[in-house]
């Protein structure tokens, strides 16, 4: 009786393993501004707020991030790319942490540690563009594992 025990226990594990999708978390949505993420990797899922989705079309907001590291960080590498109607329209990368690139406070974490973030962002840009689009983000360390994975679907109909 135990072995079939033991059995069934394996196979739900397996079938939960198997199926299990993250779901979509929206950040904000207010009249003219819709954000949501999902995690792309399997394994992990994270957690992300922002004070006020109008916060998001100035040049700096305040968020606040939390997830436990299934890798450690020595390097950390950033990858996101835009796609517009299916098609990535637009690449870019960047080495946040490394030899000579400490941009990040968390740089150094090991796996198992908690890492959160609490306070401003800057995006570089002066305005979110009206439309929808999606930005895919991946974050690798020094051995091309991922740290933490998101697609995330900006809803803006603002007209500036």
């Amino acid at each position: 009786m135990k072995t079939s025990n033991a059995l069934v226990l394996i196979l739900v594990l397996l079938y939960i393993n198997a199926s299990t999708e993250w779901p979509t978390h929206t950040v904000c949505k207010e009249d003219n501004l819709e954000i949501y993420y999902k995690s792309c990797d399997p394994q992990q899922d994270f957690a992300l707020s922002i004070d006020k989705c109008s916060d998001v079309a100035t040049h700096t907001f305040n968020i606040r991030a939390s997830m436990i590291l299934r890798q450690s960080i020595k390097e950390l590498h950033a990858k996101l790319n835009l796609i517009i109607n299916g098609k990535t329209v637009l690449t870019y990368s960047e080495t946040l942490c490394g030899p000579g690139h400490a941009k990040l406070i968390f740089c150094g974490m090991q796996k198992g540690e908690q890492l959160s973030y609490e306070g401003p962002v800057t995006l570089g840009i002066k305005e979110i563009p009206q439309g929808d689009y999606t930005i895919s983000a991946k974050l690798t360390n020094e051995d091309h594992v991922t740290v933490a994975c998101a697609d995330f679907t900006i809803k803006n109909y603002l007209d500036y």
